[in-house]
């Protein structure tokens, strides 16, 4: 039975395989039959058929050729002239130089639970025309949406404070994170730069309060600590003048002269505490 079962699977599968086979055969001497055909065209209409088989790409791009529906060995081809078979051969420009995304503000939820709206610019450029032809239907197209929800799955994960303070770390990490997922599609993210975050209205004045009361106590606390410097300062002067009757005579002077200078007009005659000391002990002694 089991030899039964092996003979019968055997003979199964060589008819698929002769199958496959003489349908790529076929294909491919169908293709060569066009492609003789084609030729025989192109000389028939000479000179005509010049301008319809030899074509120009620019240096910033490129040509994907395809061949009866297949890519074309050898690669895309450009910048400069190069040439195709009329009726089999199809191609498509790709434009190899840097674009521009700009981001549309993006509505996320931080970390901490704060609604923010994001918006980023993306600078990219086509690596490689093959790829971004043969692997993605819109390279240019899928890579916006992605760009779209990494801002938003990226500030979702940080809080406010980090995405106002860290916006160069956060512009790296995504595009790091576009350049790795945009590769298979031959595209190269080589900037992200977020533009602006916007606060709601209420979240700005609460911050804006918070900001005005710590500057508030600053100030106080500046206060506080140049009254007791200049206290301290006062302290030894006393101390000093304490020590020297004459430096608070030198001390009056000096106060006369600086406020003469500043209002002419004024004349301050200083007098000393210790001749109303004397009046006042001899009133009491009669």
């Amino acid at each position: 039975m089991t030899t039964i079962l092996e003979m019968s699977s055997r003979q199964n599968l060589y008819p698929t395989i002769s199958a496959n086979d003489y349908a790529d055969s076929e294909s491919k001497t169908c293709g060569k039959i066009l492609v003789v055909l084609s030729w025989i065209l192109v000389i028939v209409t000479m000179p005509f058929s010049l301008f319809i088989c030899f074509k120009v790409v620019q240096e910033y791009e490129r040509a994907v050729i395809f061949r009866l529906g297949r890519l074309l060995s050898g690669g895309a081809k450009g910048p400069g002239i190069f040439f195709i078979l009329p009726c089999i051969d199809s191609y498509a420009r790709v434009d190899l130089r840097t674009r521009t995304y700009d981001v549309p503000p993006q509505e996320v939820l931080t970390k901490d639970s704060v609604t923010v709206s994001v918006d980023a610019v993306v600078y990219y450029r086509v690596h490689n025309a093959t790829i971004s032809i043969a692997n993605v239907e819109n390279a240019h197209h899928s890579t916006r949406l992605l760009a779209q929800t990494t801002l938003r799955n990226t500030m979702g994960t940080r809080p406010l404070h980090e995405i106002l303070s860290e916006r160069e770390t956060i512009s790296g990490n995504m595009q790091i994170s576009l350049d790795e997922a945009t590769e298979a599609w031959g595209i190269k993210v080589e900037r992200v730069e977020i533009k602006d975050v916007r606060l709601p209205v209420q979240l700005q004045r609460a911050m804006a309060a918070e900001a005005e009361a710590a500057r508030e106590a600053r100030a106080k606390v500046i206060a506080a600590e140049g009254e007791q410097k200049a206290s301290r300062a006062l302290r030894e002067a006393s101390e000093v003048i304490g020590d020297s009757p004459a430096a608070l005579q030198l001390r009056y002077l000096q106060t006369l002269n600086t406020i003469s200078a500043e209002k002419n007009s004024t004349i301050v005659f200083p007098l000393p505490i210790d001749l109303l000391t004397y009046f006042l002990k001899a009133k009491e002694e009669s």
